[in-house]
């Protein structure tokens, strides 16, 4: 990675809740065409981490930069040029995909929205849910209109929570592939969150492994596998997790 520029810089950041950190004094970089997996136990911090990135949540200290700006300064410029998902979003009930998905392509001024919510929807497999209401479609299928929604403004930073959670093992492993591939082509930089561990050491090229708030390990799998003694990610998780 020495080579790549970084495209996030998280120096020092903390943020405490009645004098709790649940996030506690990390630093760490996400490189430009990059995977960086986030893992670690319930209550581990990776989801505070994540607001404070997308300056949901302000940092009690330390510093975010992105594409080299100062966050808080420089939100809207920011912003703009990155998308969020997870498995817990919750879109309009009674709007169909495609209503959302139009709404969401305006603000983010998408130039040809028909045509990137078919080639998305397309590659999503759900060009057949697009007029159907919200409130009809399964977790799976939500998933797969937020992992949509995410990408249609062809961010240059993804940040991703439990992305592929409520997906069967089929479209989950076609949304990995479909990520890996927009990263090869794109240069896109994702931040993944994910308790499935077997997932994490498929798709990242580098991890951080956090527990309580704080930065226990960082490095690619097959290093946080050697410095646990753990023959995969799941074993080495089991170990932080039961300690």
């Amino acid at each position: 990675m020495i080579d790549m520029k970084p495209l996030v810089e998280v120096r020092g950041l903390t943020k405490s809740f009645n004098g709790i950190k649940a996030v506690d004094d990390i630093s760490f970089e996400v490189y430009e065409g990059e995977i960086l997996g986030l893992i670690g136990p319930n209550g581990a911090g990776k989801t505070t981490t994540l607001q404070m990135l997308l300056d949901l949540t302000t940092p009690t200290s330390g510093e975010i930069r992105i594409f080299g700006l100062e966050l808080a300064s420089n939100r809207a410029l920011i912003l703009g040029q990155v998308n969020f998902s997870s498995s817990y979003i919750s879109l309009p009930h009674s709007l169909t995909v495609r209503e959302n998905l139009k709404i969401f392509a305006r603000l983010y001024a998408v130039a040809e929205p028909g045509e990137r919510i078919a080639e998305l929807t397309t590659a999503f497999e759900i060009t057949d849910l697009l007029d159907v209401p919200v409130r009809r479609l399964s977790s799976g299928q939500i998933t797969r209109v937020c992992l949509t929604k995410a990408l249609l403004n062809d961010p240059r930073i993804l940040f991703l929570d439990e992305p592929t959670a409520s997906l069967d093992p089929d479209i989950a492993d076609k949304t990995r592939a479909m990520l890996k591939r927009i990263k090869a082509e794109r240069g896109l930089s994702i931040l993944y969150s994910s308790h499935n561990m077997q997932e994490m050491e498929d798709i990242s090229d580098r991890v951080i492994f956090m527990d309580s708030g704080r930065i226990i390990a960082s490095g690619r799998p097959s290093e946080i596998k050697e410095k646990f003694g753990g023959a995969s990610l799941e074993e080495v998780f089991l170990k932080v997790a039961r300690r």
